[in-house]
């Protein structure tokens, strides 16, 4: 089966309170710009989630949100995992293994830098300095089960982000 990953980092983020926590971080006009912007463009490239997994983080519960909105997704049924909120490669890797079969498309919405080094392991045709905020990463592979991903051959088939030469 044909199987795709979407790893997305978070959209802009304010820091016009010094004071609030990083976790408790909103988005800022940007960032409520852009998530529903990429969110209909993944829409338009007939992208349609199985599921969207999110970490916890204001920020990136609100850019989840708007991308499930602008997918058609049920924001309702985000699931949402602590776990991911600044984790490290592995911490994807375990998520990723633990997916249930019947799940054609997977989103994952976290945090730098962990996700831009995670999307630097998926293929040895991609490379990335740095996953920009709201930027997305495709990769495509065919396996029986979520559990062969580590020892699949994975293609990257999608790296956008808003302002991608396209949205000039």
């Amino acid at each position: 089966m044909k199987r795709t990953l979407l790893m997305i980092r978070h959209a802009k983020s304010s820091w016009a309170n010094p004071l609030q926590s990083d976790f408790e971080r909103p988005l800022n006009e940007r960032g409520q710009h852009d998530a529903p912007l990429m969110g209909r463009r993944l829409q338009q490239a007939g992208i349609v989630p199985s599921v969207i997994i999110s970490s916890t983080a204001r920020r990136t519960r609100e850019t989840a949100e708007h991308i499930a909105a602008a997918t058609g997704y049920d924001p309702g049924a985000i699931k949402w995992e602590e776990k991911l909120y600044h984790c490290i490669p592995s911490v994807f890797e375990e998520l990723i293994y633990e997916l249930n079969d019947n799940l054609k498309t997977v989103v994952i919405i976290a945090h730098n830098p962990g996700i831009t080094e995670f999307v630097n392991q998926l293929s040895p045709e991609f490379f990335t300095g740095n996953m920009p905020t709201c930027g997305i990463v495709g990769a495509q592979f065919e396996a029986a089960s979520w559990e062969e991903f580590p020892t699949v051959k994975r293609k990257v088939f999608l790296f956008d982000y808003p302002r991608n030469e396209h949205d000039s």
